[in-house]
């Protein structure tokens, strides 16, 4: 490979410090993660401290001045500020700094559109890319002409008209891709009603970005299904995952649960983007259970936890039951897999340990309330010894005068809906 292509974009990361309460020098750590993750090189690190931003240039004036020099010093190719900034902010920076520049809004979705693989995905990416990109068109043509007068666009400058047909192109770019996400989004409520049919409780994994999510789910599907192509991508990398994949788990006892795996979530997530993730978001709100599942090793997983807990709560799931899930425990501590009372399991998923403890815990939330019931299904209800089959724990099977004897554990429901063929 050509040495041109091998060499990384070298970024320098700004930030403003507000001591507001916010883990400041995580963030600005998450940032560089950020960069990484997009193929940066992170060259240098400018931070100030102030009690509200610049409304102008984000960071004080001289602060402003003062990483124009340093980023020219550090042969920066790109500065990535740690905040969202305003289209005047983004407008002003480029006209001072004179290097392209990223927020963390921008740089989180740039990272998206890298990973994105499926149809749905890449639909919600640009989404979100455009609603970011519309009100922000005026920094982005800044080195445009604009000359021109009289009135009316036929006598407007060359930058104006070229803004004006851009933000048209956007807007009906847009519309398209409402659309396309609207029959997409039909046919994943389609699927979820077909799944909520099946009666068959669903178990949502949710986290933050690269606490474990879909080595969990690998690990579970190795265990208890037979079909390798079932399982998903599972890298160190911040957002591998950023499609919902849905799979069925079944247990030794003939239980039966469905397996849904959800992108991660992350501190300052852009609202476009949870709000062009909300259909795939979805599977979320309609879970029995979530597994919340943790980096234990990571010095900041309470705040992890913290901004986890909040994207939850605006997705509307915050009554969900939780087993919090502390991944990666071989990292940071002895004397695990440890469980803490129904709801906390210290454990590694990587490692495969702890896996037994956790399926008895999901079961406990799942199944807890099933009833032992013992049941004579007269044999021209074959459809009814077939559902009980497919989704009750069967201890026994008795081929009798009048029909099959069975001694099942079955749900409350399936209980009170064959109660007149209880023995």
């Amino acid at each position: 490979m050509a040495e041109a292509e091998m060499k990384m974009e070298r970024a320098i990361l700004a930030g403003v410090d507000l001591e507001d309460g916010e883990e400041f020098e995580y963030s600005m750590q998450e940032l560089g993660n950020l960069a990484k993750a997009c193929g940066m090189e992170v060259a240098g690190i400018l931070t100030q401290k102030l009690d509200s931003v610049n409304k102008a240039l984000y960071l004080g004036c001289g602060k402003a001045e003062e990483l124009k020099e340093f980023a020219q010093q550090m042969e920066a190719d790109v500065i990535v500020f740690d905040n969202a900034l305003s289209p005047s902010q983004l407008r002003n920076l480029q006209q001072l700094l004179q290097k392209p520049i990223l927020d963390r809004t921008s740089l989180i979705l740039e990272i998206f559109s890298t990973r994105a693989r499926t149809r749905e995905a890449k639909l919600q990416v640009e989404s979100a890319k455009l609603q970011y990109l519309l009100p922000r068109l005026v920094g982005m043509h800044e080195a445009l002409s604009r000359q021109g007068g009289g009135s009316g666009l036929a006598n407007k400058g060359a930058g104006e008209k070229k803004l004006e047909l851009d933000r048209r192109k956007i807007e009906h770019r847009l519309a398209e891709l409402r659309r396309e996400l609207e029959t997409v989004s039909r046919e994943r409520e389609t699927q979820r009603k077909r799944r909520l049919a099946s009666s068959l409780p669903l178990v949502a994994l949710v986290g933050y970005t690269n606490a474990g999510k879909s080595t969990l789910m690998n690990r579970l599907l190795e265990r208890y299904s037979q079909d390798e192509s079932k399982k998903v991508l599972e890298k160190d990398m911040l957002f591998a995952t950023l499609e919902t994949t849905v799979r069925k788990i079944e247990l030794p006892d003939n239980r039966r649960f469905l397996l849904s795996d959800t992108v991660g979530f992350i501190h300052k997530l852009p609202a476009t983007l949870v709000k062009a993730f909300r259909s795939t978001l979805e599977e979320v709100r309609n879970a029995d259970l979530l597994l919340h599942v943790i980096d234990y090793s990571d010095e900041n997983y309470k705040n992890q936890i913290k901004v986890t807990e909040e994207t939850l709560r605006e997705l509307g799931c915050g009554s969900i039951p939780v087993i919090y899930v502390m991944n990666k425990a071989d990292l940071c501590m002895e004397g695990f897999p440890k469980v803490q009372g129904d709801d906390r399991i210290y454990m590694a998923a990587g490692k495969e340990i702890g896996m037994d403890e956790l399926i008895s815990l999901i079961s406990g939330k799942l199944f807890g309330g099933y009833c032992d019931a013992e049941f004579l299904i007269p044999y021209e209800q074959g459809q009814i010894m077939s559902y009980l089959m497919d989704h009750a724990l069967i201890s026994s099977t008795e081929y009798e005068e009048k029909g099959v004897r069975i001694v099942t554990s079955c749900s409350k429901a399936d209980y009170a809906r064959y109660r007149q063929y209880l023995v």
